[in-house]
């Protein structure tokens, strides 16, 4: 697949760097699709995120949100007993997976729940950026 080129935009743009630089991350970022997710749009503003974290307990989880970035990680307790696999297809490793939050998005709380993880999301738009209705005078 090929690369777009964002370098001309900048010279007209300005102000969308950061946009910019999301899109080139988005691009060279790969995580392996583990743990698999998903995000659903609950309403026009509230959004949730389903992830599959079969095998971690819940103090093996850790949940950060700081400034635009929402950080998940997963990580097993102690030492993991070896064993002599027929077939395995369960995976047991650790994870970190982020999610890059719009402007305004704000994490309102998580839950475990058979062995999905549940965060929900909420866009909370300031007062000062609503449409308003003008009066003609």
């Amino acid at each position: 697949m090929r690369n777009p080129d964002f370098s001309p935009l900048y010279r007209s743009a300005i102000g969308f760097d950061r946009l910019f630089n999301l899109l080139e991350t988005g691009q060279t970022q790969s995580n392996g699709g583990y743990p698999p997710y998903n995000v659903e749009l609950v309403d026009e503003n509230q959004y949730r995120i389903a992830i599959a974290v079969a095998g971690f307990a819940e103090q093996e989880l850790d949940i950060t949100a700081h400034d635009n970035l929402l950080i998940v990680k997963g990580a097993h307790a102690g030492e993991q007993v070896a064993r002599n696999y027929l077939y395995q297809g369960i995976a047991e490793r650790n994870f970190e997976r982020k999610f890059q939050l719009a402007e305004h998005i704000q994490v309102k709380g998580a839950n475990l729940e058979n062995g999905l993880l549940y965060i929900d999301l909420e866009r909370i738009v300031p007062e000062a950026m609503k449409p308003r209705r003008i009066e003609i005078k």
